[in-house]
């Protein structure tokens, strides 16, 4: 499996010379299969403008999966150019909470934008997803409702037979109490979800000591992402959705503080890519 890791922010775009090294764009993950082009991508955030030049200007045919329809996690859309191409095939899954096209278009229609979902270029299907184990270009998906504000969200965990991902890219656990170290519970779903994979990436938007000022927006702590990691017997987990202030010496800062935390502890760069066994 590879990985590109293509928007990393959380809530907005961060641009600026701060920002270089982990990247300003919002979520996106393109996954593909060893030797075969990206047919993946999980999330639309700016980030997925960068999904685009993987395909070296060829239109895009795979499935795009959004755990939730935050606006930093769908503002990219209408700006993938390989899937608003005349030559494209996209299936585009959203956590079911009424028609899949319908609920975009809250979003994405005048007077907000110029076009809806449905005058996308190419061939578009909008699909609702229910948690459970979905089988999508070749991986098998397994989504499962975990906490956050503001609409349905959904965790990820992806395999494609011999390695798995995890993706919990907004994630509240203090949603369902303060859990052992007072970070939020280690519950069920994201357990399920992260247990002994080989990547996982996790929302981080905020420090331990942020945490209690700022949970009421929906996000987890970086300590918060380690001891899941731990928890679940993940071997490697990666800081994802970063605030948009936290400038690059920052998070260097904050991975060096987990430097003997019993797991691998890194933050997620934009335009990194991930091979995976490694």
């Amino acid at each position: 499996m590879r990985v590109w890791v293509c928007g990393v922010r959380g809530s907005t775009p961060a641009p600026g010379p701060e920002f270089v090294r982990y990247g300003g764009h919002t979520s996106c993950l393109v996954l593909a299969h060893d030797g075969e082009r990206p047919s993946l991508v999980l999330d639309a955030g700016t980030g997925i403008r960068l999904a685009s030049a993987l395909l070296g200007g060829r239109p895009f045919e795979g499935t795009i999966v959004l755990s939730h329809l935050h606006w930093d996690h769908t503002e990219g859309l209408p700006f993938f150019g390989a899937g608003d191409n005349p030559g494209s095939r996209v299936d585009l899954y959203a956590p079911a909470q009424g028609d899949t096209e319908t609920v975009l278009s809250r979003f994405m229609s005048p007077p907000h934008f110029p076009i809806t979902p449905g005058e996308l270029r190419g061939s578009w299907s909008f699909l609702a997803l229910e948690p459970g184990e979905t089988r999508i270009e070749g991986f098998s998906v397994l989504a499962l409702e975990i906490p956050h504000k503001g609409g349905r969200t959904f965790g990820f965990r992806i395999s494609d037979g011999q390695v798995t991902i995890a993706y919990l890219a907004d994630h509240c656990p203090t949603n369902l109490g303060p859990g052992p170290a007072g970070l939020g519970e280690y519950h069920e779903a994201a357990l399920a979800l992260a247990w002994g994979c080989d990547v996982l990436f996790h929302d981080a938007q905020y420090t331990d000591e942020e945490l209690a000022a700022k949970a009421y927006l929906g996000h987890a702590s970086c300590g918060y992402a380690v001891g899941l990691a731990k928890a679940a017997g993940a071997r490697r987990v990666l800081l994802y959705h970063h605030d948009p202030p936290r400038t690059d010496d920052q998070i260097d800062s904050i991975v060096a503080g987990y430097e003997r935390a019993g797991v691998l502890v890194e933050a997620a760069a934009g335009g990194t890519v991930i091979d995976l066994p490694s």
